[in-house]
């Protein structure tokens, strides 16, 4: 059942029971008004409570229904909450956990609410480009007031139950519990003494209004429109909620509905929408048990107290996990934990961090010189200079120290995970663990599974990474992984477009436009420009036929590394990092065309994006194909997390979807007829061509 029925006394006690979140599927639709039926059919109850099984009251719709039938199959959400409404019984909404989007909705349905303190409440559908469309944005203005609603349906973001409960006038919850143990008891009590009121008071009988009326919410959208340019969920948003303002209820509902049918036929809902399910598949690997056990990590290791290795650091300690730091040299000691401090200082600044937590984040540090004293350590991460020897060197000293069971760890970002392994006795133990960088900031963390790596070992650092609250996504062994494998193909690209006549800011412009974080240029700057061309020296050995402009190795050879150094594709001012065109660049690109013979032509901003985007797609179909990633969703979280693709557009593989694959591919054999741009590579992965030719998707 999806949800339960009990009496209790003169109290029907109906519970959702759709773990883990009580998503309102069409089955727990069903059963909910099942019960609901059973409750006002049942003589001896005089009052209805919901409640939620398990840790949350309800998570909301069931997005894995959206754009299927079964979203508005009978019971819709509308019809159960018109349901609750018209109760002739007096319903009470028992709230504890979580409350969200459609699970607020269907509590603001009831006459009655009472929440355990310290639940988290949420209409969160802006975050999918959509707003809340079962009655969410009409009555919850009614009961906080329409500026504290607006702004929780524009954030998205959850509120503790007890700072809404504070509210003056708020009418959101009756009452809050002592605790959560005593809720249920609480509610039946409440319940019992409602039972005859009459009439029942309903939400949408309350009166709403602001009293500076359009102009308010002309202000809002003034507001909201430098920064949501390609997001049209949050002026939709405004829109429904003003609408709640007016003389019918009826027709603010309709207004809703309208504006929320008209976001979910958007492409930015339907990315948005991906990424929410993508994110969550990336946590399920097909042959790792969901009820694997798991390795205890109660102490974590790190080798190296550079910029990597002491932001690595700092999210163990953030999470409260006591950090041994080693190094060779006291000094280099002293600068890791001098960036830790100025790291968290600023986060002290922005009122993001107390002094208190500083202290205590910094007692759990502990640092030495000696690999001896991290034997009892039960993860081990490397952060050392990314050279394989280095790191079989390191590898070889956690082999000799380490107790039994420990997981060792390489944050490599491209380098052989399985040779590293190899450097022990104990492959299985090891496995790969690139964090991003800055690591303190950065959200993705790329998890590599050698040929050996043992399945609770994987369950182990896939479970850790939430709880220092990283997304994961599991990537195969091939040099650069997922994401620096692709993004060396659109670096490539990049400078080809370089040799046939765009400049980098004109690149980095287009991309930008597009959508990205940072273009192509400006992202090496503040990578360092030394780190491509230590991998392009790589490749001449080990693949002499990739061929890459010429440019970024002159850039490289006049000493221009990027923002550390005041110098790459562009100048930068001492201690700004404001990005100025480069005359010195702009003439060593002119001799690099000289000498290959090429005179410039102008390239649009379409060509731009076509180029660097799909060289992106036609690389991950190679990686799909080849199993490095398990699913494109995971390749759209990895671009999303670690490079800054816009979320709007749902990833690489997800934009290419949209667009189609068979127009893709199309333009990729356009791409191939160009001489300059490596026609080779635009030669269409197999497994996309296999799906432009039947008409079918990656995701």
């Amino acid at each position: 059942m999806h949800a339960d029925y009990q009496l209790h006394g003169d109290v029907a006690l109906i519970t959702l029971n759709n773990p883990p979140v009580n998503g309102l599927g069409y089955e727990t639709r069903a059963a909910l008004m099942g019960a609901l039926a059973k409750a006002l059919a049942d003589t001896s109850a005089k009052a209805i409570v919901i409640t939620g099984a398990g840790k949350v009251f309800c998570g909301g719709a069931d997005i894995r229904e959206f754009d299927t039938p079964a979203a508005f199959q009978e019971p819709n959400l509308h019809t159960v909450i018109t349901a609750l409404e018209q109760s002739v019984k007096p319903v009470l909404a028992a709230i504890h956990g979580t409350v969200m989007g459609g699970g607020l909705e269907l509590a603001l349905a009831c006459h009655y609410r009472i929440a355990t303190p310290g639940t988290q409440v949420a209409m969160p559908e802006v975050k999918l480009g959509l707003l809340p469309g079962a009655g969410g944005t009409q009555r919850l203005p009614r009961v906080l007031g329409v500026e504290v609603a607006l702004n929780m349906i524009l954030s998205g973001e959850a509120v503790p139950s007890e700072r809404l409960a504070a509210l003056p006038g708020q009418s959101l919850f009756q009452r809050l519990s002592a605790s959560a143990d005593s809720l249920l008891d609480e509610a039946l009590a409440f319940a019992r003494d409602v039972a005859a009121a009459r009439p029942l008071p309903l939400v949408r009988a309350r009166p709403c209004s602001h009293p500076q009326g359009e102009a308010y919410f002309q202000f809002a959208r003034n507001m909201l429109r430098p920064s949501t340019q390609n997001l049209p969920a949050p002026l939709h948003c405004v829109d429904a909620v003003q609408a709640a303002t007016g003389p019918d209820f009826g027709a603010g509902l309709a207004t809703e509905r309208s504006l929320f049918e008209r976001l979910m036929a958007t492409p930015q809902s339907r990315a948005l929408r991906h990424l929410f399910v993508a994110e969550r598949a990336a946590t399920k690997i097909a042959d790792v048990p969901p009820g694997t056990a798991l390795r205890p990590v109660a102490s974590v290791a790190i080798i190296g107290a550079g910029t990597m290795g002491s932001g690595i650091a700092m999210n163990f300690l953030n999470a409260g996990i006591p950090v041994q730091l080693l190094e060779r040299q006291p000094e280099a000691l002293e600068r890791g934990i001098a960036t830790m401090r100025r790291n968290y200082e600023a986060q002290i600044a922005k009122g993001k961090l107390t002094p208190e937590a500083l202290a205590q984040r910094m007692a759990l540090l502990r640092t030495t010189l000696r690999y001896e004293d991290l034997a009892q350590a039960d993860l081990v991460i490397e952060a050392v200079f990314e050279d394989m020897d280095v790191k079989a060197a390191v590898f070889g000293e956690l082999d000799r120290v380490m107790k039994p069971g420990a997981i060792l760890a390489s944050n490599t970002s491209t380098l052989d995970v399985n040779r590293i392994a190899a450097c022990t006795q104990r492959p299985q133990d090891v496995v790969g663990l690139h964090f991003f960088s800055p690591a303190n900031v950065m959200q993705l963390l790329e998890v590599v599974r050698g040929g050996k790596t043992a399945p609770d070992v994987l369950a182990t650092v896939m479970a850790l990474a939430k709880r220092i609250r990283k997304t994961a996504v599991v990537s195969g062994v091939c040099d650069g992984f997922i994401g620096n494998r692709m993004v060396e193909q659109y670096l490539r690209q990049a400078g080809f477009l370089l040799d046939e006549g765009c400049s980098p800011q004109q690149v980095d412009k287009a991309m930008e436009a597009f959508g990205m974080a940072m273009g192509p240029f400006r992202m090496s700057d503040l990578a360092g420009n030394d780190i491509g061309w230590a991998i392009r020296e790589r490749r001449a050995i080990e693949n002499p036929g990739m061929r890459y402009s010429p440019t970024a190795d002159a850039v490289c050879e006049m000493g221009r590394f990027g923002q550390k150094t005041g110098a790459g594709w562009y100048d930068y001012q001492p201690g700004k990092r404001d990005a100025i065109p480069s005359a010195e660049v702009a003439a060593a690109i002119d001799v690099v065309r000289s000498a290959m013979g090429i005179t410039p032509r102008k390239i649009g901003a379409q060509e731009i994006v076509q180029r660097l985007v799909f060289a992106l797609v036609n690389e991950a179909a190679h990686i799909l194909e080849e199993g490095i990633a398990m699913r494109a969703g995971d390749i759209d979280i990895v671009y999303l997390y670690g490079y800054g693709f816009p979320a709007f557009r749902g990833g690489p593989m997800r934009y290419a979807d949209e667009l189609g694959l068979f127009s893709v591919a199309q333009a990729m054999q356009r791409f191939a007829s160009n001489p300059h741009a490596d026609p080779a590579f635009w030669q269409p992965a197999p497994l996309l061509s296999r799906l432009a030719a039947s008409g079918k998707t990656f995701n």
